[in-house]
């Protein structure tokens, strides 16, 4: 069962302004960027559903960070489908996060009460988004459909959208200026924020580092 309602989740994006994107096989892996960011400040996390017996690697680390970062929100994304979406709730997912539009999806996320991010790529899609519940919606992937201009424009005819890319965020200030000076409610960031060699080197005080240097940005440029 998730511990945040849709409410909290969809007011800590705005606030916090930032959400990591993660997946790797082994938990521990996990359960330390998990707790790199959450000391760097960052208070949302998204788990992607990504290779076999994900869901279990979810299960563990969910409970390990009721335990271990109780004020971290932890979602999931890549989600497709209806089936996968109820496994992860089942699981104490508190956000669905997905590359496309399922209805199937969304109607399971708002029986459950569960906040859910679809992937959109136009106006329509976004109004689409909005008739099926969500109160976020993902960009994806973001610089292909448009990058900030395209986030502009929506926000031209759609001013009330709340607006999470996800693909082509990097992780500095003038990027995030960019987005954010466009509209966005907040962002997702994934292999950019973990670069390969911070892994191998489990260099994790780098990533608590990069996490409060971009909330900090953030917070100037709003």
């Amino acid at each position: 069962m998730a511990r945040f309602s849709r409410i909290e989740v969809a007011l800590k994006m705005k606030e916090t302004g930032i959400i990591p994107v993660f997946y790797h096989k082994d938990l521990e892996v996990c359960k330390a960027i998990v707790k790199a960011c959450y000391n760097g400040g960052i208070r949302l996390f998204e788990f992607t559903n990504r290779g076999d017996f994900a869901t279990l690697t979810f299960a563990a680390l969910n409970q390990w960070i009721i335990e271990e970062c109780p004020e971290m929100i932890m979602g999931v994304g890549s989600i497709i489908d209806e089936a996968t979406a109820a496994m992860y709730i089942g699981l104490g997912a508190n956000f669905i996060v997905a590359p496309l539009i399922d209805e199937a999806t969304a109607k399971v996320c708002n029986k459950r009460k569960i906040s859910w991010s679809p992937g959109c790529g136009s106006v329509t899609e976004i109004g689409r988004a909005h008739e099926l519940g969500a109160e976020v919606v993902k960009i994806f992937p973001g610089s292909q459909v448009g990058g900030p201009s395209f986030v502009k424009a929506i926000k031209g005819p759609m001013p009330y959208a709340n607006i999470m890319p996800t693909g082509g965020v990097l992780p500095n200030k003038d990027n995030l200026k960019q987005w954010f000076e466009s509209g966005v409610t907040c962002v997702g960031m994934g292999s950019q924020l973990f670069p390969n060699e911070v892994l191998a080197d489990k260099n994790y005080t780098y990533i608590t580092e990069k996490c409060s240097e971009l909330l900090a940005i953030i917070n100037q440029l709003r």
